[in-house]
């Protein structure tokens, strides 16, 4: 791997594209319920939380194309409408959730403003930080990047000093299942095939560079972006689980997050955690954005697609940021249980060799994941006891991966099929 100042600054770029608002108010709270087991849903939460999203990188370095490129295999069909049904949620709701969070945590509780007001200034923002396209990474990677790093690192640092009451029981039960799920919960995996694209294309507009250098330099990104991630997640784990007995266990999320930066920063606390969680989320809706106009540009190729998408994607977050985040939550979540496991399964299939990823696997598994992902949509809008008969069928229904064991077997049958199919037809000696 090659480091130099380019990789450096693309992996911070990276790491602040990825870490949004839900990465920083999940750790604490996972450490905080385990307590003295907190380096156990560490571990999970970094297997799903680091290691998807780093899949989802690495596979974009090979393929070296758009987010159309990951499903073409399955059907140039599927794959456009895969593609668009990804950049239309992202601009209609995690982008615009972002401005709600920023909101309710950085402004509201400082200012009397309405969170349209409040979304008109966010937005108008990552306008004036998008509309110049060569320069998003550089911002991100040289200014915005070090100021979230220090911000977290002073929060986590101070964790590290005596002072705190003694650590409660654990309350998790499963920590290792726990950290998973959890960090399962952050949809990088979605980000992944976004802002993969929008790391590609900034390589590519600084200057001419071959396509074994461009792999290896955005896979060296993408590892300097995960071991940031590790140290942060694991950091923040930590931090919650030290703190575990100066707070009632029945605390939220947000309200633990505001208590540790009270309890490390003192009265600078609440603005450091204005701040922070404004330039997460800032960076965050960037990559979407940034992103989106990117497709739309390379899809339709037409002078002024790119700034005409950042206006619209701009326009629509302002309107859907103006909801609260528990409705946008709302709203998001149904197709999310779907979309969210085809794109684990897609990025999966390709970071695997050629020969394991025919066309005929890659639709059959796709098929699978699609089907068995259905009964979690259902979950939505009906109780577990009216769906008994449905998901006693499928293991591991009730963590909302019903599609796991199918799509792997599906993988393993198929492939052996193939293999026999091939080794039946060759001439025999």
């Amino acid at each position: 791997m090659k480091f130099n100042k380019e990789t450096l600054i693309l992996g911070f770029a990276l790491f602040a594209l990825f870490f949004g608002a839900g990465n920083l108010i999940l750790p604490p709270a996972l450490g905080f319920f385990a307590g003295s087991q907190w380096y156990l849903v560490a571990i999970g939460f970094i297997l799903s939380a680091v290691g998807l999203p780093l899949l989802g990188i690495v596979a974009h370095a090979r393929l070296q194309g758009s987010i159309l490129d990951f499903g073409n295999r399955v059907s140039p069909v599927f794959s456009l409408i895969f593609s668009i049904l990804i950049y239309l949620i992202s601009i209609s709701l995690p982008a615009p959730r972002t401005a709600a969070v920023t909101h309710e945590i950085a402004v509201e509780p400082f200012f009397e403003v309405g969170g349209l007001f409040t979304s008109i200034i966010y937005f108008t923002l990552v306008l004036f930080f998008v509309i110049k396209r060569s320069q998003v990474i550089n911002n991100i990677g040289k200014y915005l990047t070090p100021t979230i790093l220090v911000l977290l690192l002073v929060v986590i640092v101070k964790s590290l000093f005596p002072g705190y009451s003694q650590m409660k029981e654990p309350e998790t039960t499963f920590p290792v299942l726990s950290g998973f799920f959890e960090g399962y919960q952050t949809f990088d995996a979605i980000a992944a095939l976004v802002v993969g694209g929008v790391i590609l294309i900034s390589v590519k507009l600084k200057r001419t560079v071959e396509p074994r250098e461009l792999q290896v330099t955005v896979t060296t990104a993408a590892v300097l972006a995960g071991l940031a991630l590790l140290i942060v997640y694991s950091g923040l784990i930590y931090t919650g689980a030290r703190v575990n007995g100066e707070f009632s266990q029945d605390i939220s999320r947000v309200q633990l997050l505001s208590g540790i930066s009270i309890l490390n920063l003192g009265n600078f606390g609440g603005v450091a955690l204005a701040l922070l969680v404004t330039l997460a989320c800032f960076t965050t809706a960037v990559g979407i954005v940034t992103g989106t106009a990117d497709f739309m540009a390379t899809t339709i190729k037409k002078p002024g697609t790119y700034p005409f998408t950042v206006v619209v994607a701009c326009v629509l977050g302002v309107i859907m940021g103006a909801f609260s985040v528990n409705q946008i939550i709302d709203i998001a979540l149904p197709v999310l249980m779907v979309i969210y496991p085809l794109t684990i399964i897609l990025i999966l299939l390709n970071v695997l060799p050629e020969r394991y990823r025919s066309r005929r696997v890659m639709r059959s598994v796709v098929l699978v994941t699609v089907i068995l992902s259905l009964p979690d949509v259902l979950k939505i809008y009906f109780t577990e006891e009216q769906l008994q008969s449905l998901l006693q069928w499928v293991p591991l229904s009730s963590y909302n991966l019903g599609w796991v064991l199918p799509a792997i077997i599906t993988f393993t049958v198929v492939n052996l099929l193939e293999y026999y199919w091939e080794n039946k037809t060759l001439p025999q000696k």
